[in-house]
């Protein structure tokens, strides 16, 4: 892009701990983050030394960065910025933060799924905190919730959010897009410990099956060893008269109620409607 400024993340009265970066990438200088917090006294020497840090490792050695920040954590910043540093550069490696060890844990097909808490993948003030509900699954949202201008920030933001947040052992699912979308955020997430994928707008089997088989290749590239299993959601006439097949149309596929044990009434068909 000819552009050199770009701006990622969300500032405004109403929004907490996040922030609105704004890079602007120059000939000379050197680095100038102009910071505006309310924590700044505290934590500004902090989060000057982690946005410089974070444009060490994508080798940018003069820029401006503005900072409207309201409350973000650390990996919410580099999120943030690293989105930033994406819109103007060819960049595509990843600044990872740590992943937290209370996270690296799997799942299982008959696991209870009566409760599960939708956050927007954009949102990270409503993801801080998620796993204290006590909810049997965690859903970061990338698809409805995520404004089509925000999607390539929400991934970023998501993908961090797998590894920092605390889910206290809530399952770890996220919700894609259709097509190339889709399969944009499955290489964005999967490699993080996801257990589940949402499906969204599923009318046949076949879109399992492609969603299945990216899952696979990524898993196979990235050597995951965790199960990744599959939620369709049918949202249409379409997909309810083809829910049978749909269900059917891979071995990892689990629904969005109670174990069997529990269960005798209700969606027995494996998917989830909406």
């Amino acid at each position: 892009m000819n552009t050199k400024i770009a701006t990622a993340g969300n500032a405004g009265p109403k929004v907490r701990s996040d922030c609105e970066i704004t890079l602007e990438i120059r000939q000379k200088g050197g680095i100038v983050v102009d910071l505006r917090s309310k924590v700044k006294a505290l934590y500004g020497e902090s989060i000057q030394t982690l946005c410089r840090e974070v444009l060490d490792f994508y080798r940018i050695r003069n820029a401006f960065i503005s900072i409207e920040d309201s409350g973000a954590l650390p990996f919410v910043i580099t999120a943030r910025l690293e989105a930033a540093i994406r819109k103007i550069t060819a960049a595509d490696s990843e600044f990872l933060p740590q992943m937290l060890k209370e996270n690296l844990y799997g799942t299982a097909t008959d696991r209870t799924r009566f409760s599960r808490l939708y956050l927007p993948g954009n949102n990270p003030g409503l993801m801080i905190n998620a796993g204290l509900h006590s909810a049997n699954g965690i859903i970061l949202d990338l698809e409805d919730s995520v404004a089509s201008d925000k999607k390539d920030e929400a991934r970023l933001l998501v993908r961090n959010a797998l590894r920092q947040i605390d889910f206290k052992g809530a399952e770890r699912m996220v919700r894609i897009n259709q097509g190339e979308t889709g399969l944009m955020d499955l290489q964005c997430v999967i490699p993080h410990n996801v257990n589940i994928v949402l499906i969204p707008k599923c009318e046949t089997s076949d879109q399992i099956k492609q969603v299945e088989e990216w899952i696979n290749e990524i898993r196979r590239r990235m050597k995951i060893k965790n199960r990744v299993l599959l939620m369709p959601i049918v949202e249409s006439a379409a997909g309810v008269e083809n829910c049978y097949t749909i269900a059917r149309a891979s071995k990892d596929i689990v629904s969005n109620g109670l174990h069997p044990s529990q269960a005798d009434t209700g969606n027995k068909s494996g998917l989830c409607t909406r």
